[in-house]
């Protein structure tokens, strides 16, 4: 394969980074390589100016210095990407092929020290895990907060919008499949956006607890205690993980044990499990013709029926979605997992965790879009509902009941179980009922459009 074959969407191994590049971009400062190699900069230069700031270092660094090695990272770019795949893999000046990327970092971050600072203290008692783990969540937090939260977003916004202007809207309910209690469809849609909302508030916390160590190679200190003994690592490594806007973990093997990422893992795949059951109740919809699609200019539904118009982007939205979820619980299941103080078989499994969120993003914006595209058939929902008058059964046995009828709900059940009933056919049953003639008209003037109880008032509850 060239090189130009190389750089060419239609020659990438994953769609991700081929037929779905342009939906993923987001995500590329922070699951891509060169934005895990830039959170390490980070993380290598900050840890070198609070090194200097301790009384018990020799360590000085100047104000123009600490801007010099915070711009390694502020105004990283490509070279500096490539510049330290190149020492990792090939070797560079000085520097054999390192094998070892983090090692990479270290002798990037040399390459770049202010002259007088001495490159004894990059990566002064560090293991890499202490490194990587809050590279790692450096990248992770943002990415949920920036790029899928404002995304996820816009569907509950979506929603509530379709909630307010449907509210009122009479649809026919079904549960087990079967014609059910009318709701409205405004409500019906004020339920995912409700739904929505909480899941919403689990991905918030559980990234507001994303977690950091820096406790060196088994989680002692034993490297920083003995080279300088009369420090208070301990609280050293709680300032500096606080003050990346990291949570400390105190007790770690080599290894961070990563449950504050496996609970945001399972916050995201909850939500998505939210965003699956609505993509499948909008197919239904749209196959049973209570949401029409709008048609695409040039767009092609089958390649052998012209008039088709799919319900693509809910699929495309509940296929990628349930590609995360996999993922998502993959994930969640393995990083919390180590060989007594440390195995590296979690290095390789991190590299994708930007894979699980990408599919998310995917999912994300199919089904905003399936939700511009769709709008209510209201009379296809009006005749439904003419057509199953049975579904008023429930009010009817439920008045008798409040009048004294103790065998109401078996007189309705004879009426209309398992066979089609007409309007007419209640009509006849209240004619003979012994109620009196308020209770009769009260009867009479049931429908199953006027029969929603207070499905169009509980949409202004998405709103608390």
């Amino acid at each position: 394969m060239d090189q130009d074959q190389r750089s060419d969407p239609l020659y990438a191994v994953s769609p991700l980074d081929g037929r779905y590049a342009d939906r993923t971009t987001p995500l590329a400062p922070y699951a891509s390589e060169a934005g895990l190699m830039r959170a390490r900069v980070r993380v290598e230069v900050e840890y070198l100016l609070a090194l200097a700031d301790l009384d018990a270092t020799p360590l000085e660094i100047d104000d123009g210095q600490r801007e010099g090695l915070r711009g390694l990272y502020e105004r990283f770019g490509p070279e500096d990407a490539r510049l330290i795949k190149r020492i990792e893999t090939q070797g560079y000046g000085e520097y054999d092929a390192t094998n070892h990327d983090v090692k990479a970092i270290e002798y990037f971050v040399r390459e770049g020290l202010p002259e007088g600072v001495g490159e004894q203290w990059i990566h002064f008692g560090l293991t890499s895990e202490d490194v990587n783990n809050l590279a790692h969540r450096l990248l992770i937090g943002p990415a949920v907060e920036e790029v899928l939260v404002p995304a996820f977003r816009s569907v509950r916004d979506a929603l509530v919008d379709l909630a307010h202007e449907h509210r009122g809207l009479p649809m026919l309910a079904r549960t087990h499949g079967q014609p059910a209690t009318p709701t409205t469809f405004g409500k019906e849609m004020a339920v995912y956006a409700a739904r929505l909302g909480r899941a919403l508030g689990r991905i918030r916390s559980a990234t507001d607890g994303l977690s950091g160590k820096l406790a060196g190679a088994s989680g002692t200190y034993a490297a920083h205690t003995v080279a300088y003994p009369g420090v208070d690592w301990r609280a050293f490594s709680r300032e500096f993980v606080e003050e990346l806007g990291l949570e400390h973990v105190p007790l770690t093997t080599q290894v961070n044990p990563c449950d504050d990422l496996a609970e945001l893992f399972d916050a995201l795949r909850g939500a998505n499990d939210v965003l699956l059951d609505l993509d499948r109740d909008m197919w239904l919809y749209v196959s049973d013709r209570y949401l029409g699609q709008d048609a695409v200019e040039g767009e092609t539904g089958s390649s052998t029926m012209p008039h088709k118009v799919n319900p693509i982007d809910f699929e495309n939205s509940e296929g990628n979605l349930s590609k995360a979820n996999s993922d998502l619980t993959f994930l969640a299941g393995y990083v919390t997992k180590s060989r007594l103080q440390r195995d590296l078989s979690d290095s390789t499994v991190k590299r994708n965790v930007g894979a699980a969120l990408a599919h998310c993003l995917i999912g994300y914006g199919k089904c905003e879009k399936g939700l511009e595209k769709v709008a209510p058939n209201e009379r296809v929902m009006r005749e439904e509902l003419e057509e199953n008058p049975e579904v008023i059964g429930e009010a009817v046995q439920t008045i008798l009941r409040r009048e004294g009828h103790t065998d109401a709900y078996e007189r309705v059940k004879a009426l209309s179980r398992g066979r089609r009933t007409s309007l007419d056919d209640f009509r006849e049953l209240f004619a003979e009922l012994d109620v009196d003639e308020r209770t009769r008209e009260e009867l009479m003037t049931l429908t199953p459009a006027g029969y929603t109880g207070l499905a169009s008032e509980l949409v202004d509850d998405i709103d608390e």
